[in-house]
């Protein structure tokens, strides 16, 4: 990423680092209700993937009300007891091809309203679930539900974005944040494509973002985003999630990525989980690249050794500026140090490299054209099962 930036543009993601922290101050005082809602909404999807009436039944207040579509009128009114009844029993504990995701969350005093996306593959079709959540006796249920269906190509295969915590440099106040236009170029390629995208870091919650150009559209139509702006705002923790969730990860560059990530214990065993449990694809772009250069197979080999690397290398840096001064370590000696090769192209074109399963590009650039890499291996690998 280059640190050499016109100010006007400087005076953008400073103005929006600053954003980002209010934003994160806002989040934080709801933080517990909205947890507790995630947790209401988990078990209404997890519910309704297994034909689990009692973890159904869980996310209800026993008098909500779901409307429903039905054929020749606005919308079928039925009792929650009514809507239990339709997950057969004898099939619980068996996935039933529902893939869930929330979306959406916002809070005001003790009601709530909530979007969760409902993909069905098999049929082609997503459902947009809208709900009303009431706070009773301090325990958050929904009291209501309507649902619109839409036809849809999305498959339910999730990526998992990884983006770092750190709002400065090091130990400095120099401003850090992931890189927006890396997250948006990959972002809208696999959205495209039909994938389901989640984001963890090592906080979790609210991640600071930079480098915000609302003259490109493809930035300005993101920024305003509220499924994706919700996410960025709600990262998950890595102790949350479950490898087996995952086809690829895919760590998304920004000067913040080289701190916190690289080193964090509970990150780097889900990410080795995906690839080597569930055969999964590790991608990394730019500064993200540095996340994964402290990664080791079970066989306690550093995962580099041995494999053609790319990312943000040194050379590109400003080695006299004072957040340079704060690197943990430099990407392309390490990756050099492990026994990897570095590859690079010139400063603003896209480069990657693809070795096997690891999928690395040198800047924002070239975030697209990982994601596409990703994609078309994530597509053979669905066509031969097939």
């Amino acid at each position: 990423m280059r640190h050499l930036f016109t100010p006007i543009f400087a005076l953008i993601v400073v103005i929006f680092m600053h954003q980002q922290s209010w934003a994160s101050d806002i989040t934080s005082q709801n933080q517990p209700d909205v947890a507790a809602i995630q947790q209401v909404l988990k078990n209404y999807i997890e519910g309704t993937s297994y034909s689990n009436r009692p973890q159904i039944a869980k996310a209800f207040h026993p008098a909500a009300d779901l409307l429903l579509d039905k054929e020749g009128q606005a919308f079928n009114k039925v009792p929650v007891t009514d809507y239990l009844g339709m997950f057969n029993s004898a099939y619980q504990g068996k996935f039933n091809g529902r893939v869930g995701e929330i979306l959406q969350i916002d809070v005001s005093g003790n009601l709530a309203t909530a979007k969760v996306e409902i993909l069905i593959p098999s049929q082609q079709a997503r459902f947009i679930d809208v709900f009303l959540l009431k706070q009773i006796d301090n325990q958050w249920q929904i009291i209501t539900k309507a649902a619109t269906k839409q036809a849809s190509s999305q498959n339910g295969v999730r990526v998992l974005f990884i983006l770092s915590s750190a709002h400065f440099h090091g130990n400095s106040k120099i401003p850090a944040g992931a890189s927006f236009p890396e997250i948006v170029n990959a972002y809208h390629s696999f959205k495209q494509a039909g994938y389901t995208v989640e984001f963890v870091s090592p906080e979790g919650g609210a991640v600071p973002l930079a480098y915000i150009d609302t003259s490109k559209p493809l930035f300005k139509e993101h920024l305003y985003d509220s499924d994706l702006m919700f996410a960025l705002g709600h990262t998950k923790k890595a102790t949350q999630l479950q490898a087996k969730d995952y086809r690829a990860v895919h760590y998304v560059g920004g000067s913040s990525a080289m701190y916190g990530v690289a080193d964090n214990a509970e990150i780097s065993k889900l990410v080795m989980d995906i690839y080597e449990e569930h055969n999964g694809i590790i991608s990394a772009v730019c500064h993200g690249t540095a996340g994964i250069v402290h990664l080791k197979t079970k066989d306690g080999k550093y995962l580099v050794d041995g494999k053609r690397i790319s990312g943000s290398p040194e050379d590109y840096e400003i080695k006299s500026a004072d957040y340079f001064k704060q690197f943990p370590f430099l990407i392309k000696q390490t990756v050099l140090d492990r026994n990897g090769t570095f590859h690079f192209g010139k400063r603003d074109e896209a480069y990657i490299e693809v070795d096997g399963r690891i999928v690395t590009g040198q800047n924002h650039q070239s975030s697209a054209l990982v994601a596409e890499a990703i994609i078309k291996q994530l597509q053979a690998e669905q066509a031969s099962v097939k």
